[in-house]
């Protein structure tokens, strides 16, 4: 099933947070946006390109498909589910993901968000700074 395996996990989250699909609150459909089933049609691509030949998306943006056990043991079937939309408050448009490799567990800071004069080396915070030029 994974023969030609030619990304890692990283690479694929990656693609994926970058779809947009930000659900829509005053929309009577289901899903709520057509743009969330995007998401859904790639993840079923991809599945049949595994090798997962029943993998379908249904009209709700549901979807599914079975892996075939590899024993010959009486075993259920497992069912993975996930919800792929977006908050209607935030888009899912333009998402630039950072990775942090090598994490340390330290803090984390967003270059898209961080106040300029702010550096992670300075002994003050940044809320500290904002304080004293208020």
């Amino acid at each position: 099933m994974f023969e030609n395996y030619s990304f890692t996990v990283a690479e694929r989250f990656i693609r994926y947070v970058q779809i947009d699909t930000q659900s829509d609150p005053g929309s009577n459909s289901h899903p709520s946006t057509e743009k969330q089933k995007d998401l859904g049609r790639l993840l079923v691509q991809e599945m049949r390109e595994m090798g997962i030949e029943d993998a379908w998306l249904d009209e709700h943006g549901y979807v599914f498909g079975t892996i075939p056990a590899n024993t010959i043991k009486k075993v259920p079937v497992i069912c993975l589910c996930a919800h792929v939309d977006t908050a209607p408050d935030c888009s899912g448009k333009g998402v630039r993901p950072i990775v942090h490799r090598n994490y340390d567990g330290g803090i984390s800071y967003c270059p898209m968000t961080r106040p300029r004069s702010f550096h992670p080396g300075n002994t003050r915070t940044w809320r500290q700074k904002k304080a004293r030029t208020s």
